[in-house]
């Protein structure tokens, strides 16, 4: 009964173009990254297909976009991924004298926190009392405990896990540079855009970012954090010095620059892309 129906994920992807056979209805297609480059050739080829049954696809990113230039579609839009601002706080005025890394994301490869943790020794070097906060779900806690053993960087780390809004909000304003080096993996999971960057920035935190994915939009280079390249430590040590070195300026620049993520702004784009 529904007029518009809208596909998030590679399973309702397939859905809407099965059903797009059979009903018609306007299907719009929310594109990610990840479900776009599946290593099943049928199911590459499947979803390929879907999208092409569907009136409107919006990708979250130009990355996203770019995923699926090989199909020539016409019919896809840029909406970047809003969010909810998490947490008001005062605006950070005083200079950070120790680095206080943070990441959140599921503790997995895509998300990088192992090219933190093998950035560390470097870190610690000019930054001794520097800590690095782990927090998210700890699908690959293991793996990255036994790399921070290998690298003697145990002690400065701590994994929260999966915690509840206020915890994160609190962990958040007591961390001064969020942190996430993302990578594609050998599954071609990729980072789409990144969402826990702009919530960061909405508390006036800057945030370091890898090149060569979705991040690329979320950060701002220059302005809101700094983009680099996730397996060369020296240039994350670089990022992490001018941060602190200018830090009044990039915190204020990140909650301005995070304020054109919120919802109440980007929810408009969706509505106007349902009602024409």
């Amino acid at each position: 009964r529904c007029e518009v129906f809208i596909a998030s994920g590679k399973f309702p992807l397939w859905l809407g173009g099965l059903l797009s056979l059979f009903f018609q209805k306007e299907y719009i297609a929310v594109i990610h990254g990840s479900e776009l480059l599946l290593k099943n050739k049928f199911l590459r080829k499947l979803t390929d297909l879907s999208l092409k049954k569907f009136d409107k696809v919006i990708a979250v990113s130009n990355y996203t976009r770019s995923l699926i230039a090989s199909l020539n579609l016409d019919k896809v839009e840029v909406i970047h991924n809003g969010f909810s601002a998490p947490y008001q706080a005062e605006e950070r005025k005083e200079k950070p004298m120790i680095p206080i890394l943070v990441t959140i994301g599921n503790v997995n490869r895509r998300k990088g926190q192992h090219n933190v943790i093998s950035s560390l020794p470097l870190l610690l070097k000019k930054y001794p009392n520097l800590q690095y906060r782990i927090i998210g779900i700890p699908t690959e806690k293991d793996r990255l405990q036994e790399l921070a053993v290998e690298l003697k960087v145990e002690k400065s780390i701590k994994f929260y896990g999966a915690v509840e809004e206020a915890e994160k909000c609190k962990l958040l304003l007591t961390s001064n540079i969020f942190i996430m080096l993302s990578e594609i993996t050998l599954t071609n999971d990729v980072e789409g855009f990144g969402i826990a960057i702009l919530e960061a920035n909405s508390l006036g935190i800057p945030a370091v970012g890898a090149k060569g994915c979705g991040i690329e939009e979320a950060i701002k280079n220059g302005f809101s954090g700094l983009l680099v390249n996730n397996k060369e430590p020296q240039e994350i040590l670089a990022s992490i010095d001018h941060i602190i070195q200018n830090y009044e300026e990039f915190s204020v620049n990140a909650r301005e620059w995070s304020a054109n993520f919120l919802w109440q702004r980007v929810i408009n784009q969706y509505i106007e892309i349902i009602e024409t």
